[in-house]
């Protein structure tokens, strides 16, 4: 089979598949075309082929424009760019079009849930754009200390800070100072409007090998002029009050599922070799970025105030919090409407960050009921029992969700069990200790449509029924969509 990389030839686009793509075949092959739309007829310049059923490519020429084609609002993000907007060039009710189409697909192939789905814009969302939603953002500094954001499905960093998904003044002054080479920047906007910009370290990537010092030592190499200087940089200001963040790992992207599907197809030629290499340097790097790493505070205090239903937080800027300015307090008031909850009953919300969603439901259940709420990251817990320390009937535990469920689904069954895992969902063990427990009702959020898709399978397995289910555009001009489901026993 011959190798498509860099050929060009023309491709009817049609349906959308899950990852910002539409599905196109050329000479017996499928072809997962990024930048185009269903129904329109694209010149494809083919990016990646590793000899299998499929090869992946960019639609660099438009032959037969869609209607629900537009100009792009992101200028980062066309072909050969970054992967922050999949869908910039479709009409706002166009890119909710064809998530649900995708949700809807995941839910038959993976659930066998034939159920028509509507992604709904967020409440309080700014009208029709596809701009300004977005309060956290997470940028990276290239070998030259710029900041910006990585090509899509690559390592290389763009310099460019033109997408619009990020609030008004987010990124103000960043493109025009220098950073630390090798080093994360998070930009957080909280509830008061006050910005905060961290920097994180280089991360340190383990087992990198002999020949490759800059994933060790950070750009320039070991004992470079540029990294002894980067890191004495950073040193001094870790003297100045920097310490290790604690803040949980949960990043949400589709690097689990991708490397499923890179190991079904590499080895096949040294080229392919090669880029399986490539990969696997690219996913310790990845797992490194979500590792504990030093960091300081540039702007701000660091320590961002949100609000949700009347409640205030207070939280590190570099914590996990809804990126889209609506969806927190969207989502607290759909788990309010859907709980059912009564004074005196309990209720349990397993991956529950600063405690938002276990707020909420300590507000419905009263000082005679009970909340049972667990989280890994430590310095969450902590944030959160400081805000909500007017609840004692809410108990926050720091604790793998895995074993916290194994050791308490023999207890009293809750009424209600609100989650809202990783990207990578809950997986089967916690939802076989979950159904073991018994709760009348589940509310389980999701961002992945394939991850979401095979939890409501095991749930419908475990016995459960689908009540309820509504989708979220939590995430403007991307392929993301968050899914709620409402599950009853």
């Amino acid at each position: 089979m011959s190798d498509l990389r860099g050929e060009i030839f023309e491709v009817e686009l049609g349906t959308p598949g899950h990852g910002g793509f539409c599905v196109g075949r050329h000479e017996g092959r499928v072809v997962f075309v990024r930048h185009g739309l269903p129904g329109e007829l694209v010149r494809v310049r083919v990016t990646e082929d590793r000899g299998g059923s499929f090869c992946r490519g960019d639609a660099v020429e438009i032959l037969r424009a869609s209607p629900d084609r537009v100009a792009a609002t992101c200028p980062v993000s066309g072909p050969g760019g970054a992967g922050c907007c999949d869908f910039s060039f479709a009409t706002p009710a166009a890119q909710r079009a064809l998530k649900a189409s995708v949700v809807t697909e995941q839910l038959r192939r993976i659930a066998g849930v034939e159920r028509e789905v509507t992604v709904e814009p967020l409440v309080g969302s700014a009208p029709e754009t596809t701009g300004g939603w977005r309060t956290r953002v997470r940028l990276a500094v290239d070998e030259q200390g710029r900041a910006g954001v990585h090509a899509y499905r690559g390592t290389g960093v763009i310099t460019d800070l033109r997408c619009p998904q990020p609030v008004p003044d987010a990124m103000a002054d960043i493109a025009d100072r220098p950073w630390t080479p090798g080093a994360d920047l998070v930009v957080a906007v909280d509830g008061d409007g006050v910005r905060h910009i961290v920097e994180l370290a280089p991360a340190a990537v383990p087992g990198a090998g002999r020949g490759d010092d800059t994933a060790r030592t950070g750009p320039g190499g070991r004992g470079s002029g540029g990294d002894r200087a980067a890191r004495g940089e950073f040193d001094r200001r870790a003297k100045r009050g920097a310490g290790r963040s604690d803040r949980a790992s949960r990043p949400r992207d589709e690097d689990a599922r991708r490397v499923g599907e890179y190991a079904a197809t590499s080895g096949r030629a040294d080229s392919d070799r090669a880029g399986a290499q490539e990969r696997r340097g690219a996913t310790a790097r990845r797992a490194a970025t979500h590792a504990p790493r030093d960091e300081w505070v540039v702007v701000g205090s660091g320590r961002a105030v949100e609000y949700v239903a009347g409640r205030r937080w207070e939280l590190s800027a570099t914590g996990f919090w809804q990126a889209h300015h609506g969806a927190a307090q969207c989502y607290s008031d759909l788990i309010a409407e859907w709980s059912g909850l009564r004074p005196g009953d309990l209720a349990w919300d397993l991956y529950s960050g600063v405690g938002v969603f276990a707020a909420r439901l300590a507000a419905q259940v009263g000082p005679t009921g009970s909340v049972l709420a667990v989280e890994s990251s430590r310095s969450s817990v902590a944030d959160g029992r400081a805000a909500l320390s007017d609840l004692p009937w809410l108990e926050l535990r720091a604790d793998r969700v895995e074993r916290w469920i194994t050791d308490h689904a023999s207890g009293p069954a809750p009424e209600v069990v609100v989650l809202d895992p990783p990207r990578a969902g809950a997986g089967k063990d916690v939802i076989a200790a979950l159904s073991e427990a018994g709760p009348a009702r589940i509310v389980h959020i999701g961002c992945d449509p394939a991850s979401f898709a095979r939890d409501l399978g095991l749930y419908l397995a475990a016995g459960y029924h689908l009540a309820e289910l509504r989708a979220f555009d939590a995430f403007p001009a991307t392929h993301h969509v968050e899914c709620v489901a409402l599950l009853r026993a």
